[in-house]
């Protein structure tokens, strides 16, 4: 049904650059002809809400049930902004970056974020897709002031300033039954392949697990390893502090300004499951990097996550990143040990769930220092063992490998496309009236916030807890 849409009979000139050629019966009009600014306070017993780049508005206890965040919000809420079902939400200093929504719920969000009503003869919905296209988030930025982009801010009366598209109020609504229903068909797919993938990281970890705590002859001789939770272990192997293996250094720290071309900083976002990923990959200039700060990395090192959601998440640097610069991370050169082995060992669940992920949860923000990395035990065989299982791994978790990386880049191109049929459809590139009408009537699935998505958006609020404090 999705593959038969075609464009309308007939188009014209919008005027206004982010929308281009719209439908020629649809409307083109100001923000402010289609919604009115809304500033009811001192409701503060009502629940509270987030903005947020990836799921628009929420419920902040859905947002923080999954996490170790806690309720940064002012506990003075007499000046919060009450929010009503239908009304569209902003972060305005991250509505460039694609934080805005519609609300379903009636609720208080921050006096520093803008509520948007939308006028009589608007579908709310419809605008919660037309504001979250990249094409509008680009002219949120255009209209967006400030210092740095750190700083960058849409007001309200800017706000009021952009123009958008308006179909008929039925053909909104048709937009929007037809984008819920392609919205989950979408999710659906996705979810069966992160439960395969799921599927696989646990086969995956339970062969490490076994290669790197028992080693690969099923015969050995065992001995207590001296420590309760670890249990037993192959009598000729040792027990070693890995900062007894390796050398641990931070990286570059508070990144310099991002430059279009030049060296690539790795970040927590570019580390996966022991894998280096150019997702959201950014570079900087390599004049900009003090030589005292020693980041930049060399093949073999591993980097290791400080904090926020990926946490003691770890990878080592492959050849194409040799030279690359360390971002706010830890990096472990292993000089007393194979690094490849090392880099298993740190993605194993005796290292990285019983160590590592307990360290770091001290705090109400995952944290992980040097010093507690370097305390971490680890099981050392001989050499020759380590390259024994180094290649064992190699080819026992080939085939899940190339499976994972399979399934992952299928979502990814299934969210591009996602995003891309939004855009096309509500910007009237795409005619779904006739498809729309068409569909059969079904349930509403759950909109299940993945664990993921939770951390990512957690971690996204607590950076702006300084606005909640205003």
């Amino acid at each position: 049904m999705i593959a038969d849409l075609k464009p309308y009979p007939s188009m014209k000139a919008s005027g206004v650059e982010w929308l281009g050629e719209v439908p020629e019966h649809w409307e083109v009009s100001p923000n402010r002809a289609l919604f009115d600014e809304i500033k009811d306070r001192d409701f503060p017993d009502e629940q509270m809400l987030s903005v947020t780049i990836k799921k628009g508005v929420i419920r902040q206890a859905a947002l923080l049930e999954n996490t170790s965040k806690k309720d940064s919000s002012n506990l003075d809420k007499s000046k919060y902004k009450l929010v009503q079902p239908g009304d569209i939400a902003y972060n305005k200093m991250r509505a460039w970056q694609g934080a805005v929504g519609v609300s379903e719920y009636r609720g208080i969000i921050s006096p520093a974020y803008v509520v948007q009503r939308p006028r009589a003869g608007i579908d709310s919905k419809y605008f919660h897709h037309l504001l979250r296209t990249p094409s509008f988030a680009k002219e949120a930025e255009r209209w967006s002031y400030g210092i740095t982009s750190d700083m960058w801010s849409l007001r309200p009366e800017h706000f009021k300033m952009i123009y958008g598209c308006l179909p008929p109020l039925p053909e909104q609504t048709a937009i929007v039954r037809f984008l819920d229903y392609a919205d989950r068909r979408i999710r659906k797919y996705i979810r069966a392949k992160q439960k395969l993938i799921g599927l696989l990281e646990e086969q995956k970890q339970a062969i490490i697990h076994r290669a790197v705590t028992r080693g690969l002859d099923p015969d050995v001789p065992l001995k207590p390893s001296g420590v309760d939770w670890l249990g037993d272990m192959p009598a000729h192997w040792e027990v070693k502090r890995l900062k007894a293996i390796a050398h641990i250094r931070y990286g570059l720290g508070q990144p310099p300004r991002e430059a279009t071309d030049g060296l690539p900083m790795i970040r927590a976002t570019n580390v996966e499951r022991g894998c280096i990923v150019e997702k959201d990959l950014v570079y900087v200039d390599p004049s900009d990097v003090p030589e005292s700060r020693n980041a930049f990395l060399r093949e073999g090192e591993i980097i290791v996550v400080r904090s926020g959601a990926y946490t003691a998440d770890s990878a080592v640097i492959p050849k194409e990143y040799d030279g690359a610069v360390a971002g706010y991370d830890m990096v472990v050169t292993v000089n007393k040990a194979q690094p490849k082995f090392i880099a298993q060992v740190l993605l194993c669940t005796y290292v990285l769930d019983d160590q590592l992920i307990i360290a770091s949860m001290r705090s109400a923000q995952p944290h992980l220092n040097a010093e507690e990395l370097g305390v971490a035990l680890i099981l050392l065989p001989t050499p020759p063992e380590q390259t024994a299982i180094v290649e064992y791994l190699k080819k026992a978790t080939a085939t899940s490998d190339a499976t994972i990386t399979r399934a992952r880049r299928e979502i990814e191109l299934l969210r591009e496309y996602h995003t891309r049929l939004i855009a096309d459809v509500v910007t009237g590139k795409l005619d779904v009236r006739e498809a729309a009408a068409n569909l059969p009537d079904e349930a509403e699935e759950p909109d299940e916030l993945q664990e993921t998505d939770a951390l990512d958006d957690a971690d996204e609020e607590s950076e702006m807890a300084e606005e909640l404090e205003k």
